[in-house]
């Protein structure tokens, strides 16, 4: 890879840390802390913590205990050779951390009176910082590592350890707050990982149908030229007859696939047409696949 690519992807990466992690900031510091919020993760932890401390007496900052509580789960990370995916997992663990104390004295509590509100904008504001730093190929560090650890112990798929994790910390947070509490930060929880995979991933603005047809010839056709389309033919057999049964496959934007089932419907009515959902398309017709 030409040495100005790899130059534009670390600034772009370094970039998406920093403005992720100042998102996040601002979405823990506003609505999770004040509210307690405590929606999982080790921040999640940190807020039970930080509450602890505050009815003792003593300020116990949020920010810096997720950089102690990160730093052990970081040694398999090390250990792994993920030299790359760990120096971004750092970065994110150490700006994500450093700005939740550095903007908590000048980011006013919002919502505390509507914990409805305060769950759904506490998810979707951390949910959109996390996104961030996840495009970048990084990490904030927590629940998702030690669920990396523990599934190649147990053979338990990760994002079934995570969500028990998670549960476990939300849980926990009861005794300090309350099991109102609780259930809107599971409500929040919820909001973030959706935020999270439309962030990540993109928004489902795009759908594949396969398409299996006699009149295969005369849908593809119609396709090319009516719709303006590109399509692929796929051999395929029918299991039960023996016989070939070639499959049509077309990515096309949501608004065409009204248009798309009028032209099946109108040459094969007993064609089968599944239709799944994507998030992305890369190539001739698409967007350019390469530093986004």
């Amino acid at each position: 890879m030409p040495e100005s690519i790899i130059r534009r992807t670390l600034v772009r990466d370094a970039l998406l840390i920093v403005a992720g992690s100042f998102v996040f900031a601002l979405g823990v510091d506003a609505f999770m802390v004040p509210n307690g919020l405590a929606a999982g993760g080790v921040t999640g932890i940190a807020t039970v913590t930080h509450k602890i401390a505050a009815d003792q007496g003593f300020y116990l900052p949020v920010g810096i205990q997720t950089i102690v509580m990160n730093v052990l789960l970081m040694i398999p990370v090390f250990r792994s050779g993920g030299l790359r995916y760990a120096a971004r997992t750092v970065a994110g663990i150490l700006a994500s951390s450093l700005l939740i104390d550095a903007l908590a004295p000048f980011v006013p509590p919002l919502c505390q009176n509507d914990l409805l509100l305060a769950c759904l904008w506490g998810g979707a504001v951390t949910g959109l910082g996390l996104g961030l730093v996840f495009r970048s190929g990084g990490n904030t560090g927590g629940t998702d590592i030690v669920a990396q650890l523990l599934s190649k112990s147990t053979g338990w798929p990760v994002g079934t350890l995570e969500m028990v994790a998670d549960i476990v910390i939300i849980a926990g947070s009861i005794p300090v707050f309350s099991f109102e509490n609780a259930l809107y930060a599971a409500i929040c929880m919820f909001v973030a990982g959706r935020v999270i995979d439309t962030v990540v991933e993109g928004p489902s603005s795009q759908r594949a149908a396969y398409i299996i047809s006699g009149e295969h010839d005369r849908i593809a056709n119609a396709i090319l030229y009516e719709l303006g389309r590109g399509c692929t033919e796929i051999q395929a057999r029918g299991v039960w007859s023996g016989s070939p049964r070639p499959m049509l496959f077309v990515v096309l934007g949501r608004r065409e696939l009204g248009m798309l089932k009028s032209i099946v419907a109108e040459i094969d009515p007993d064609a089968i047409v599944i239709i799944a959902e994507i998030h992305e398309a890369f190539g001739e017709g698409f967007k350019e696949i390469g530093v986004q």
